[in-house]
């Protein structure tokens, strides 16, 4: 170590000090996703934009999957992670039709997603993972997933960026809380719209949300998918 002028030392040989290297194997890519069971329906919808930090990677990468006529799941969080758990539960759902000769049931794949999810409990999946389709009655059915696979089967749930602005609007447009009025079944008319004016609001004020919104209608028809525009910037 020596100096060359008052104030200023250069060392001269290297430091042996450990070397910190900040690792992080999760991102947030934003986005939210919503699903309302009904009587005979359900409902599963998401926006498509894909962001990390002020950055939009991508105006138009869906978040929502259709895994089979009864069935639908949609993830947000980080999107590679995503994408990896998709692919083994279809994976694994291909397995079951082969060996059994028949498409699994929304009840089984929820309870084979939270088994997923909890072999994964070291090194978690980063997804928010909701489940929606018809059970073995017809019924609508909403199943919703902490990270590590406890689950639990709801009327309604949204998850993401702006689930804290839309899920008190569901609990009172759907749940009726805080409401004088008596509990109502809703038509499927009524929760589509109540699905667009929530994404259409959310829009407004998360700067994850938006670009477009596909919604997922799960009737004992099949799966039917709409698309509507929503906020660009």
């Amino acid at each position: 170590m020596f100096s060359t002028y008052p104030g200023q030392v250069i060392v001269d040989h290297p430091v042996k000090v450990p070397i910190e290297h900040r690792f992080d194997p999760y991102v947030d890519n934003g986005g939210t996703l919503l699903s309302i069971a009904g009587k005979d329906f359900c409902v599963v919808a998401a926006d498509t934009r894909q962001s990390e930090g002020y950055s939009i990677n991508s105006r138009y990468v869906p978040k929502s999957v259709k895994l089979s006529e009864k069935t639908v799941i949609s993830m947000g969080g980080c999107y590679a992670d995503c994408l990896t758990l998709t692919k083994r539960i279809q994976q694994n759902m291909e397995w079951y039709r082969h060996a059994h000769g028949k498409t699994m049931s929304t009840a089984a794949v929820a309870q084979m997603l939270s088994i997923m999810l909890y072999q994964k409990r070291f090194f978690p999946f980063y997804s928010w993972c909701i489940l929606g389709g018809l059970d073995e009655e017809g019924k609508g059915a909403v199943y919703t997933y902490d990270p590590v696979g406890s689950y639990e089967r709801e009327v309604c749930r949204c998850a993401g960026s702006a689930s804290s602005l839309i899920q008190p609007f569901l609990d009172n447009q759907i749940g009726f809380k805080n409401q004088e009025s008596e509990r109502q079944t809703l038509a499927l008319d009524e929760v589509l719209r109540i699905t667009k004016d929530s994404f259409t609001s959310a829009t407004e004020r998360d700067i994850y949300t938006g670009d477009y919104l596909e919604i997922f209608v799960i009737t004992s028809d099949g799966v039917q998918l709409t698309k509507m525009d929503l906020k660009k910037d």
